[in-house]
């Protein structure tokens, strides 16, 4: 299987990244600063997507079988900040969380149809997608709401062809990004409200992930799988 990810340089994409290439697949990542191995293109820029998913053909030997959209931002903005500031921020955030998500999924369809059918795309949605989130980031649960509805509309849309189509929506999960938030104050709070008592692990995250990009039936396409420890239940 070769697989592009997108956001791989940490949290659920890194944990995704080494997962699917040490379980034997062919793995191209993506992060906005690129590295030495990852693949750069900030997705701000409308031509990012497209560049990105080339680069990842050339190193994949011309064939994606597997897309997963991790990559995105959780920025706040209140609802008292002047106009230019409040419509930067959802600019941005709808830019990244769902346009370029968007992007690299049409581009996958088009490849994939374009070799006869066949291909699995994996959106990281969010728990927020759901049940809303802070008055900070009324843009974020906005993004990721759409993310699903987008999700639901690719798997009706393409099943036919066999491309098939996934979700998953983590709540609060264990990453580089909010180790110190959960040694303080506001992780007593997080995790009070999450019946497992714990939050979720990246690992956990990307096992869900590996799952449906290779061993889920095609009859779930269109599922959205929650990994929130029953913080919200549908």
């Amino acid at each position: 299987m070769n697989a592009l990810i997108t956001g791989a340089s940490r949290g659920i994409g890194a944990a995704t990244y080494a997962l699917l290439k040490s379980s034997g697949h062919n793995v191209a990542g993506h992060s906005s600063r690129g590295s030495d191995e990852l693949i750069a293109g900030d997705l701000t820029d409308p031509a990012a997507p497209k560049r990105v998913w080339d680069a990842a053909l050339g190193r994949l030997g011309g064939r994606i079988d597997v897309l997963v959209n991790n990559a995105g931002i959780y920025e706040n903005v209140a609802d008292h900040a002047d106009d230019d500031e409040w419509h930067s921020a959802w600019d941005r955030t709808l830019r990244i969380n769902l346009q370029a998500p968007a992007d690299f999924c049409r581009l996958a369809i088009n490849h994939f149809r374009d070799r006869g059918g066949e291909g699995r795309i994996i959106n990281v949605a969010s728990r927020a997608a759901f049940r809303g989130d802070s008055p900070q980031h009324w843009h974020y649960a906005a993004s990721k709401g759409a993310m699903v509805s987008m999700t639901r509309t690719i798997a009706r849309g393409y099943a036919a062809d066999g491309i098939f189509c996934f979700a998953v929506a983590p709540g609060f999960t264990v990453s580089e990004m909010t180790e110190e938030y959960l040694k303080g104050r506001g992780g007593a709070q997080v995790v009070a409200d999450i019946p497992l008592g714990r939050v979720a692990s990246t690992d956990e995250v990307a096992e869900t992930i590996r799952w449906l990009a290779s061993d889920a039936p095609a009859s779930s396409t269109g599922t959205v799988i929650d990994i929130n420890g029953a913080s919200y239940v549908r």
